[in-house]
């Protein structure tokens, strides 16, 4: 097998590379950085500009599953501009992808596009799987639709579609989990507004290998990349204090102060999601990480 990925250097590109060097399986990449293209026989990088259509076709030689991981980061201010372009990033990177298979009658077997849990509306009580056909009527919800009609363009191509839509990702490299630590560890860490808000959670490992699983098991439709166990905002906050033996004696953090510190992005943090993983479960995937305060620990190596 060989896979194509799209977003290889990011965070959650880097760690699905080794899981599939760890399992011999060959990397094809794309890459917007000229300086970051590789020529290695199991890790070889292409160049394209998804915004301006253009892509080295040569990315797609012996590749069977193509896995979409590109987009620009949603923790970055939420300005008008920056907005379209979290936006676009995504749809631009799907479509440039599916014109060049088009275009040059490129065969695949199976597009796996990342998605995002933001899908779903923030609710306290509600316990979310794959069924549910509301949407957010945030600007998440807006973005994760058409970032799963773009994906949904590739059944036209015979190829199998599968989008996954991903919680917190944890990791102590980079995302949410170190800009949870950083207040907490200066004695400052707080939860957010009431606390309750539930917070669907995976570790990086359990998600670079539910993307392969996916592949090598040829599955399609939508899957929920979160652990079998969220948590509310309070709980995660508690656990990451007692991970890194810090107190917790602050007031929470009203919702006005986040506003005014962040904009329209502060609602990340305070957004409810409590979504179900039990479908992977079905299909035989095995989280290592079913719980917060074990994955906190290996991450952090507490």
């Amino acid at each position: 097998m060989r896979i194509l990925i799209a977003g290889a250097t990011g965070l959650v590109g880097q760690e699905l590379v080794r899981l599939c060097h760890q399992q011999s399986i060959a990397v094809n990449y794309l890459t917007t950085n000229k300086s970051k293209l590789s020529t290695d026989k199991n890790y070889t990088g292409y160049y394209w500009d998804p915004a301006n259509n253009e892509i080295d076709s040569k990315c797609f030689n012996k590749v069977d599953v193509v896995i979409n991981l590109a987009g620009a980061s949603i923790s970055k201010r939420w300005t008008s501009a920056y907005k379209k372009e979290i936006l676009n990033s995504r749809i631009d990177g799907a479509n440039c992808i599916l014109n060049c298979i088009k275009d040059r009658n490129i065969n695949i077997s199976h597009y796996i596009s990342a998605s995002a849990i933001g899908i779903y509306p923030s609710s306290i009580t509600n316990y979310y799987d794959e069924e549910s056909k509301e949407v957010a009527s945030s600007f998440l919800g807006e973005v994760v639709e058409a970032w799963e009609n773009a994906a949904d363009q590739f059944t036209s191509t015979g190829a199998l579609v599968t989008k996954v839509r991903i919680g917190l990702v944890m990791s102590a490299e980079g995302g949410a989990l170190p800009e949870i630590i950083k207040p907490v560890k200066m004695y400052v860490g707080a939860a957010f507004g009431s606390g309750k808000q539930w917070q669907s959670w995976i570790h990086i490992s359990d998600l670079a290998k539910i993307f392969l699983f996916i592949a090598q098991h040829q599955l399609e439709g939508v899957f929920n990349a979160v652990a079998p166990n969220a948590v509310t905002n309070k709980e995660l906050t508690k656990a990451v204090a007692e991970t890194v033996k810090r107190p917790l004696f602050l007031p929470n953090i009203p919702r006005f102060v986040m506003k005014l510190a962040l904009g329209e992005m502060h609602i990340l943090l305070f957004e409810s999601q409590r979504v179900c993983s039990q479908k992977l479960e079905e299909e035989g995937f095995n989280f290592d990480f079913h719980n917060i305060r074990p994955a906190l620990q290996d991450l952090l190596k507490a």
